[in-house]
C-alpha cells in the first residue's frame, strides 16, 4: 500500500457530445492518473487525462455482460488505496440514474476520500438539443425525472403513477424497452393519451433523431422507427414547442458526417468549426509532427541568427518548432532584432504574433508562390526606394523535412542567399483510426478535408494500407490550388476549393457546398 493518500472524484461526463462536460471534470481529468470510465462517457474526453494514466473500460451496458457495480466499487477503492488520483467518469451527472449515490456510499464505507462533479444530465441536454423546453409558464411548471427501468430486485414498482400523471412535463430515463407499460400506466392515471410525445436518440450529435408522436403512439413509434437504447422519452405539452424551436437540423452541416486529416496538433481548429455547423468530425490526421534527428544544423544557424536579414515562415509548424528549439538553446526574441519577419498566411502570422513577433511580410495570396514572389521583390530592391532598410541578403527558412524547391529558388533567382533547414520531420501514421476507417468501409463519409498536400499523398496512402477507398458519394475539400492540383495528380476530383486559403475559407467553401447542393 502507498504512502500517498489516494482519492476518487465522481465527475459527470455528461451525456454524448465531450462538449457537455463542466470546467471543473475536464481540470480534473487533466490531473487523472486513473480513470474508469463507462460506454456513456464519450471516449474523447480521455484525450484529456495525462498520456500516463491508466484508464480503464468498465461497460456498464443494459445487458448481464456490462460489469457489476460491486466489480466497479472494488476497482475505485483498489486504486485509491493504492494512492492514486483516481477519476470514475459517468455519463450524465452521477447522482441522477447513474449510481454515484452507490459508488460515494462504498468508498465512505472504506474510508476513501472522494469529490463529486455534478455533470448535465440526459434530460436537459436531449431537450435542449431537440428544442423542446421542459419548462414553460405557459405550459409546464412541474417537472419530473423518472427512471423508465427500475432495479429488477425491487419487490414492486415505487412508481406514483397517478401523482406522475399530474405532472406537467415527465422524463423517462432508460424506458425504451418499457414504453408499453410507460404508455399504459399514464393513460390509466388518466394522462391524456393525445398528450404530445418526443423520443430523443444520439442527443446533441449529428446523427440525433427526435421521434414526436402521442402518449397513446409511443410503442408504436418507437417500434416502427426502430429505436434502441439510450433513448429519452418526454411527455408533456412542452413537445409542442418543437416545431418553432428546433435549431440543431436547422445547421446548415447538420447529419453531415467529415473527415479531417490535419495533424491531430492542428485538428482543434477546423474540427471546431465544422462541430458548430453541425457537422459530426472524424478527425484522422495524415501527418505526425516528429523531430528532426540530427539538430547540429538546426543548432548552427540559431547560434548566428542575428547574421539573418529575414526570417520567413510557411506554417504554424514551422513556427512552433522554430520557438522550441529557440527555447532549447536559449536564444529569445532580441536575437531577431535587425531581422524582417515573413509569413505566408494567417495562420502563421498568428502562431508567430502568439510569440510576440509580427510578420514583415505576408502575400495577398497565401501560397509558397506568393510569398517566394513577394520576397524575390524584397531582394531585388523593388519598392524600397521610401524605405529606410537596407536590402536584405540573407534568410533562413526554418521547415519540414519534406518542404518542396519552389521558394528557396524563386529566391535564389533574386539574388538571396538561402540557408533552408529543416527544423521538424512529417511522418505519416502507422493507420486510420478505427471510427474514420469504419465510416469509410461503411460509405458513411460526407466530406474529407485537405489542408496540404502532404494530407493528400499521407492519407491516401493510409487507405491502400487499410485496404479502403475513398467513398463515390464522397466529396472532397482542398484548402487551395495545390493541394486540389495533388488530389488531381491522384485521380480524384476536388469538389470546392477554399479561397481565401485558409480554415475558414475551407469551412465556408464546404458550406456553400452544401447551400447550394453542388
Amino acid at each position: 500500500m502507498s504512502d500517498k493518500q489516494g482519492m476518487v472524484v465522481l465527475v459527470g461526463a455528461g451525456p454524448g457530445d465531450p462538449g457537455f462536460i463542466t470546467l471543473d471534470g475536464l481540470n480534473w481529468l487533466r490531473r487523472a492518473e486513473v480513470v474508469i470510465y463507462d460506454r456513456l462517457a464519450d471516449p474523447r474526453l480521455l484525450e484529456n487525462c495525462p498520456s500516463s494514466a491508466q484508464r480503464i473500460y468498465v461497460g456498464k451496458t443494459p445487458d448481464p455482460a456490462g460489469q457489476d457495480q460491486e466489480a466497479i466499487n472494488r476497482l475505485l477503492i483498489e486504486h485509491a488505496r493504492a494512492g492514486r488520483l483516481v477519476v470514475r467518469l459517468k455519463g450524465g451527472d452521477p447522482l441522477v440514474f447513474g449510481r454515484g449515490g452507490e459508488e460515494a456510499g462504498a468508498l465512505r464505507q472504506a474510508g476513501i476520500d472522494f469529490r463529486i462533479v455534478p455533470g448535465v444530465t440526459a434530460a436537459l441536454a436531449a431537450a435542449a438539443c431537440a428544442g423542446i423546453p421542459l419548462t414553460d409558464r405557459r405550459l409546464a411548471s412541474s417537472l419530473a425525472l423518472v427512471a423508465g427501468r427500475e432495479d429488477p430486485a425491487k419487490p414492486q414498482s415505487s412508481l406514483n403513477w397517478r401523482a406522475l400523471a399530474g405532472i406537467d412535463t415527465v422524463v423517462f430515463y432508460m424506458g425504451v424497452t418499457a414504453l408499453d407499460s410507460i404508455a399504459a400506466n399514464l393513460a390509466a392515471a388518466g394522462r391524456d393519451a393525445h398528450t404530445p410525445a418526443a423520443i430523443i436518440t444520439a442527443a446533441g450529435s449529428p446523427s440525433q433523431r427526435v421521434i414526436v408522436t402521442t402518449l397513446g403512439q409511443l410503442p408504436q413509434a418507437a417500434a416502427g422507427q426502430q429505436v434502441r437504447p439510450p433513448a429519452l422519452i418526454i411527455v408533456g405539452q412542452v413537445v409542442g414547442l418543437r416545431e418553432q424551436l428546433a435549431w440543431l437540423e436547422r445547421l446548415p452541416l447538420y447529419g453531415r458526417r467529415i473527415i479531417v486529416t490535419r495533424t491531430r496538433r492542428q485538428n482543434s481548429e477546423l474540427s471546431a468549426r465544422l462541430a458548430e455547423l453541425g457537422a459530426g468530425v472524424l478527425e484522422a490526421p495524415a501527418i505526425e509532427i516528429a523531430p528532426v534527428t540530427d539538430t547540429s544544423a538546426i543548432n548552427a544557424c540559431l547560434n548566428r541568427l542575428g547574421e539573418y536579414d529575414l526570417v520567413a515562415f510557411t506554417s504554424a509548424n514551422g513556427v512552433a518548432a522554430f520557438a522550441e528549439h529557440c527555447r532549447r538553446l536559449g536564444v529569445d526574441g532580441r536575437a531577431l532584432a535587425s531581422a524582417r519577419i515573413a509569413a505566408i498566411g494567417p495562420a502563421t502570422a498568428e502562431a508567430l504574433e502568439q510569440l510576440f513577433l509580427k510578420p514583415d511580410v505576408m502575400p495577398d495570396t497565401f501560397t509558397t508562390e506568393a510569398l517566394g514572389t513577394a520576397l524575390a521583390k524584397l531582394f531585388r530592391g523593388e519598392g524600397q526606394e521610401k524605405s529606410q532598410q537596407p536590402r536584405p541578403r540573407k534568410v533562413l527558412l526554418p521547415r519540414a523535412d519534406i518542404a518542396t524547391d519552389t521558394l528557396p529558388e524563386l529566391l535564389r533567382q533574386a539574388g538571396a542567399q538561402v540557408d533552408e533547414v529543416a527544423f521538424y520531420r512529417t511522418l505519416c501514421p502507422d493507420s486510420l483510426p478505427a471510427d474514420a476507417a469504419g465510416a469509410l468501409r461503411d460509405g458513411a463519409v460526407d466530406w474529407i478535408t485537405f489542408a496540404s498536400s502532404s494530407c493528400v499523398t499521407n492519407f491516401l496512402a493510409l487507405l491502400t494500407k487499410s485496404g479502403l477507398a475513398i467513398p463515390t458519394a464522397t466529396r472532397l475539400a482542398a484548402i487551395g490550388p495545390v493541394t486540389a492540383e495533388t488530389l488531381r495528380q491522384a485521380g480524384l476530383t476536388p469538389h470546392v476549393i477554399a479561397n481565401p486559403y485558409t480554415i475558414p475559407g475551407l469551412v465556408d467553401a464546404i458550406v456553400r457546398a452544401e447551400i447550394g447542393g453542388v
